[in-house]
């Protein structure tokens, strides 16, 4: 699997939190942006020290995604980087901005070349210079992102969407989609699936927005990997409820599609950029709770088996018969009337 640095053994990742992000710029978060590389580079320490050995940090392209420094932060603070491309849904953007005007076929082959060639120094409508590390090896991404709205998508996510697949049917590379509150995962599992991309391919984020053990049991019987990262959103809910949905979970069978993160993502809540709790919090609060509970093997699963097997063996998931240059038409761009 490719990490910022070089390719590596997934299984030697060690205990990897799925989702979080040391750069970010949005219009929905104004006044939130992650864009100092040294105040990141501290909260990646905090989170080395909290107990992770890796992260995939899940900003994808046009948000202040800074690949170059993703490799510098992970050669400095030793936590293994996997690097995310694709698209966030669509609200994510400004009106006009020129990642939107893209065709299914031209996102495809921009998420393509992220995997295959090197991701860009800065990212922009135009082909730009690849980024190189410090051993000079280009800056890869690992993982393809999409995002979806709640109980819906639009056309440009659908193109992401099929962009996304088409990106999978090339490089093997797993798929990681953002599901708003934990809303339409079946429907997106069917969707994905009609692209080509098997769910065993797929992880779930942000499904525990929507704390309901047995689906979660019954997405994870589908094949699906599923992501918890809901903590420290004491306002919404306790720590408590997540802890209790993630082993009721495990309980009904979810136990090996599993796998916890922060989405901390704003710099009102990075310490080093001044705000909390900080990235070191799931290793410092929730992790030891489950511990104390008598579920160790409950948090080997979701930190270092789980992540592993998702990000190694995706691969052999892909449908590999998509030609590059074919643009991909899309269907319905809602997947429900709700």
């Amino acid at each position: 699997m490719t990490t910022v640095l070089s390719t590596i053994d997934a299984r030697s990742l060690g205990r990897t939190n799925y989702h979080e992000h040391l750069f970010q710029v949005t219009p929905l978060l104004p006044g939130d942006e992650l864009d100092d590389e040294d105040a990141s580079r501290q909260e990646a320490g905090l989170l080395r020290e909290s107990g992770f050995d890796a992260m995939i940090d899940a900003t994808p392209t046009a948000l202040g995604r800074n690949p170059a420094a993703l490799a510098r932060i992970s050669r400095a603070t030793g936590i293994h980087v996997v690097a995310t491309t694709g698209g966030h849904r669509e609200a994510h953007y400004a009106p006009g901005h020129w990642l939107l005007e893209l065709s299914s076929g031209e996102l495809g082959n921009r998420f393509t070349d992220d995997v295959q060639v090197g991701m860009p120094v800065r990212d922009a409508a135009g082909s730009a210079e690849v980024v190189a590390n410090e051993a000079g090896l280009p800056v890869r991404a690992g993982v393809l992102k999409a995002g979806i709205g709640y109980w819906g998508w639009t056309a440009f996510e659908r193109r992401v969407l099929a962009a996304v697949a088409a990106a999978h049917a090339r490089t093997g590379a797993p798929v990681m989609v953002h599901l708003e509150h934990g809303s339409a995962a079946f429907e997106l599992l069917e969707v994905l699936a009609s692209d080509g991309v098997r769910p065993e391919a797929v992880l779930l984020a942000h499904v525990d927005r929507n704390p309901d053990p047995g689906l979660h049991a019954e997405l994870a019987a589908a094949g699906a990997y599923l992501g918890y990262d809901g903590f420290a959103r004491t306002r919404d809910w306790p720590d408590s409820m997540l802890t209790d949905c993630l082993v009721r979970s495990a309980e009904l069978g979810a136990n090996d599609r599993l796998m916890i993160g922060g989405d901390v993502a704003r710099r009102t809540r990075y310490v080093a950029y001044g705000g909390r709790p900080g990235l070191a919090y799931v290793g410092r609060r929730v992790l030891p709770r489950l511990v104390q509970a008598g579920y160790e093997d409950l948090v080997e699963a979701v930190l270092v088996r789980n992540p592993a097997r998702y990000l190694s063996t995706a691969s052999r998931s892909a449908n590999r018969t998509l030609p590059k240059e074919r643009d991909r038409g899309v269907g319905d761009p809602r997947c429900s009337p709700w």
